[in-house]
């Protein structure tokens, strides 16, 4: 029995370059219009793949041990602007013709469930000892690591498991979970807002088709794959899934933003769509688990006694601070491998602010493409002047960059208007406030005995 279970079992998974070429291949037989051969689809098509020469470069010198290549910044960083000029291109992109797929609805749901499969078994299969650049995990990421590594590690010695890595295992779980909200919510935009659910399910299998999501997966390359680049823009899918319910849409980019700060960026967008139609309730809604999370991280660093540091820490780190010149030590990217850049950096964050600025009131009104796009062309954004692996970050905004690929026009999505008297909220407010005045209600005086 030996011989054949070792014959059986023993595969090997494919590399970074042979998945490219692999996936290059599959995505053309998918997707390509053959007989519309200058469609926008195409393009799209084949575009999709830009990034993946840098990520090879940087894999490659990551695994000789060498200092990774200025070469390799600078090609994804041409990768993000040529992406970022394609969110702008879309916002004109009203007319869009009907392209399905090569493959029916069940085929690819089939293909989907498979790669999700061997997206498992790269996780599982991966080797403990992989190129690791390093880099800074928000301090509720890293309190939710710990806590889950601990959970693990007591079930594992209730069974007396040995030789179990608890943190690798939670760290390739969580991502396994992010990438299916992911998937599941591709799907679900396509059901209910495209009005197709063929469109999501392609934008879904397309998703784990590409080489990004197995190239960035917990280990496998410098510190992007792990967990917390996934997370936010799951719940930033099931907000674009949720955005005709604003008060749940606020919730999910709260938690976003109060857990990995960086979907800070894209809220003046987010509350140009729902001007006049739930503004006010989404941003409640986005302050309270920011806050929430905020008012964690704090209680955790104070109860350990990390409150100080921690500042300080943040404060001196110049990934984020563009008017500081990165560190050589800490850094690694475009700013710091091209001696000279560093300088330019602060122009670039300038031009960048300027476009946030700009998206909180252009154009008007917003229905949900003008969302999607600007939305994507402000993470991208970040790529640009983010010091440490500025231009790595692709899953930051894959999926909407998906979604804008496959979405159909979609002028006429915009939120719902409020109306007083059907809208939940305000019935809730009312009852309440009827509640509140029976609790204070006094009683009344009782009149005098005679």
């Amino acid at each position: 029995m030996g011989a054949p279970e070792s014959v059986f079992l023993d595969f090997n998974l494919p590399n970074a370059t042979t998945w490219f070429y692999f996936s290059g291949l599959l995505a053309v037989a998918l997707f390509f219009k053959f007989t519309r051969l200058l469609s926008v689809r195409n393009w799209d098509v084949l575009s999709l793949f830009l990034l993946v020469p840098g990520l090879l470069l940087l894999l490659e010198s990551r695994l000789k041990q060498e200092e990774p290549t200025w070469l390799g910044y600078v090609w994804l960083l041409g990768g993000s602007l040529y992406f970022l000029a394609r969110c702008f291109w879309d916002l004109a992109l009203v007319q869009r013709p009907a392209l399905t797929p090569n493959l029916n609805l069940s085929g690819l749901a089939w293909l989907a469930g498979a790669l999700f499969v061997s997206l498992l078994a790269i996780a599982v299969r991966q080797p403990k000892e992989t190129p690791d650049l390093g880099g800074q995990t928000p301090t509720l990421i890293t309190q939710a690591e710990a806590q889950s590594e601990k959970v693990v590690q007591q079930r594992a010695d209730a069974v007396e498991a040995d030789g179990i890595d608890a943190r690798l295992w939670v760290e390739r779980g969580l991502a396994i979970l992010c990438h299916l909200a992911i998937v599941t919510g591709l799907v679900f935009v396509g059901y209910r807002h495209f009005q197709d659910i063929h469109a999501g399910m392609a934008a879904a299998t397309f998703y784990l088709l590409l080489p990004y999501v197995y190239l960035l997966l917990p280990h496998a390359t410098p510190n992007i794959g792990q967990w917390h680049h996934a997370w936010p823009m799951a719940l930033i899918v099931w907000a674009v899934a949720a955005y005709r319910l604003p008060t749940l849409a606020g919730l999910l980019l709260g938690l976003a933003t109060g857990t990995v700060y960086f979907p800070l960026l894209i809220l003046p967008v987010w509350l140009s769509f729902y001007r006049g139609r739930g503004m006010g309730r989404f941003l409640a809604a986005f302050a309270l688990p920011t806050g929430l999370c905020v008012a964690v991280i704090v209680g955790i660093l104070v109860v350990n006694r990390e409150l100080p540091g921690s500042l300080g820490s943040v404060l001196s780190l110049a990934d984020w601070q563009p008017w500081r010149a990165p560190s050589l030590e800490q850094t690694h990217g475009f700013w710091t491998h091209v001696p000279w850049a560093w300088a330019y950096r602060m122009p670039v964050f300038i031009a960048y602010m300027a476009l946030v600025l700009t998206t909180s009131f252009w154009p008007t009104p917003k229905n949900l493409a003008h969302v999607l796009a600007l939305t994507t062309a402000l993470l991208i954004g970040i790529q640009f002047w983010y010091a440490n692996q500025g231009g790595v970050y692709v899953l930051w905004y894959l999926p909407l960059l998906l979604l804008l690929v496959f979405r159909p026009n979609l002028s006429d999505r915009r939120p719902l208007p409020i109306v007083t008297e059907a809208d939940w909220l305000v019935r809730l407010g009312r009852w309440l406030g009827r509640l509140m005045m029976r609790l204070l209600r006094l009683p009344e005086p009782m009149a005098p005995a005679r």
